[in-house]
């Protein structure tokens, strides 16, 4: 399984542009390739320890919603095939195939776009203390895992590695990329959410949230990064879901779990992970892909 794994990448005859908390990114003639490694972060710190196959997972699942959801918002996407990179990449293709893409460039927006169709997480959290997310008011007496009467766009700022996201209103967004540009993105995240929860419970599982970037290319607004991943989203089997308790999960939230359970700050560095741990997150992963998809891993 180790010649699976990819932590990090260095073409060193390419430009590398960006090296985030996951994926690696070469500036390639006028366009952009985007490597989904299989790196981990929580609470916004890179863990040590890699998860194999999750770059896979990562990348194939967001190449599966942006065909999916291309009618509701453009994306980024060019191809996520190596035989139609250009000539320059494909000696990379070991480490390129089944986790890359080749996407066109855009200029992102400083805003993470979250939609909350349940309450959990730091949702639940900001409720508890007063009785709404985001500056939306919330019904009194919603209990933790709760479905909201309809779902809630609570963006966020976006944090540097080391630092954590902030919650803030619509009207900071607003103040921040203009009325129009706020509603648009306020209303395509809204709408790919729902378009996923419907396709999700069709297949037994629950979008309890995800969280979305937003740019533009070429003057027109679009999405980028990736789409309802199990490290943008948190996925709940239905059958195990209840009211009132964190249900288990499908995503990264396991692993935020489980280090919830240490004495750790959450800054840097982060613990090493077990390797029972690291096994049931790969297979959480690989498990969301194939019931969502409905196909295993392209390899």
């Amino acid at each position: 399984m180790e010649s699976d794994i990819l932590m990090e990448t260095n073409f060193e005859d390419l430009s590398l542009v960006a090296r985030g908390k996951v994926r690696d990114i070469y500036k390639t003639q006028e366009k952009l390739l985007i490597v989904s490694t299989d790196r981990l972060s929580a609470f916004d710190v890179v863990l040590p320890d890699p998860i194999p196959h999750k770059g896979e997972v990562l990348n194939q699942l967001s190449v599966f919603w942006m065909k999916k959801t291309s009618h509701i918002a453009p994306n980024h996407l060019i191809t996520d095939r190596v035989e139609n990179y250009p000539e320059e990449l494909k000696k990379y293709s070991t480490h390129l195939k089944g986790r890359s893409m080749l996407v066109k460039k855009a200029s992102v927006f400083p805003v993470e776009c979250i939609a909350r169709g349940y309450i959990i997480g730091s949702g639940w959290t900001e409720y508890m203390a007063n009785g709404s997310i985001s500056g939306i008011r919330l019904p009194k007496g919603l209990k933790q895992a709760e479905r909201l009467p309809d779902p809630v766009f609570t963006p966020s700022t976006k944090a540097e590695i080391g630092q954590h996201d902030q919650n803030i209103s619509f009207d900071k967004v607003v103040n921040l990329l203009g009325s129009d540009t706020a509603k648009w993105l306020r209303d395509k995240t809204l709408e790919i959410y729902r378009f996923g929860s419907a396709w999700a419970e069709k297949r037994g599982i629950i979008i309890a949230d995800t969280k979305f970037e937003f740019g533009v290319i070429d003057g027109a607004l679009a999405i980028v990064d990736e789409i309802l991943t199990p490290d943008s989203s948190r996925f709940w089997p239905m059958d195990q879901y209840r009211v009132g308790v964190s249900p288990p999960s499908l995503d990264k939230q396991y692993v935020r779990d489980y280090l919830e359970e240490l004495n750790w700050d959450k800054k840097p560095p982060a613990p090493v992970l077990p390797a029972e741990v690291i096994q049931n997150t790969s297979e959480k992963y690989l498990s969301i892909y194939n019931i969502l998809t409905g196909n295993e891993l392209r390899r």
